[in-house]
């Protein structure tokens, strides 16, 4: 159980993106490195890095925190250096990304799959030649009316969101720690359902 896990939350550099729809992934993996303790303070291969161990009862398991910093549409190029870097399959990896087309404050693990549509995601699908990486897609929903779907993922989450998305992260946290210590299928199992 050594073999390095990364964990991956997708989002965009940057002050003004910090609280944005789009930044969910960077904004759990800040929450994941801070309950944990681990600081998110190395630059490597155009990303924001945090590694250590993380431990559940007995068992301890090495991670790479990971914030790309090539904005979203390019995370493939950070994702995909890091992989070949730390020599770890596809299979070593869990993105957190938004999702227009799941429901608001909904998540949804997945083993592998396409990008759905999300630009994050078939960058990384481009870079690694392969779909089979674990992603945990969080609902934003759809934008109201006709409002363009690019403005929508970078408005910031409001105060009403927030008390969703507050507790929203912290389960995702959750199905990150259940995806280290006890794989894919019983986090899809465990997470899906709600």
């Amino acid at each position: 159980m050594s073999t390095l896990k990364l964990i991956i939350g997708l989002g965009n550099p940057g002050a003004q993106y910090t609280n944005n729809r789009h930044n969910i992934g960077f904004q759990t993996v800040e929450l994941f490195a801070q309950r944990h303790k681990l600081e998110l303070s190395k630059f490597q291969m155009q990303a924001r890095l945090g590694d250590g161990w993380v431990q559940r009862a007995s068992q301890r398991q090495k991670v790479l925190l990971v914030k790309p910093l090539t904005y979203m549409n390019n995370s493939g190029q950070a994702v995909g250096q890091l992989v070949r870097y730390y020599k770890v399959t596809p299979a070593d990896l869990i993105v957190i990304h938004d999702d227009l087309d799941l429901e608001f404050g909904k998540l949804r693990v997945r083993a592998s799959g396409s990008s759905g549509g999300q630009n994050g995601i078939k960058s990384i699908i481009d870079h690694l030649g392969s779909q089979d990486f674990a992603r945990i897609r969080v609902g934003i929903g759809r934008p109201p009316g006709r409002m363009d779907p690019a403005a929508y993922v970078l408005q910031d989450f409001s105060k009403a969101d927030e008390e969703i998305f507050g507790p929203l992260r912290e389960k995702i946290c959750d199905a990150v720690e259940c995806w280290l210590f006890e794989g894919i299928t019983p986090t899809m199992n465990k997470f899906n359902g709600s």
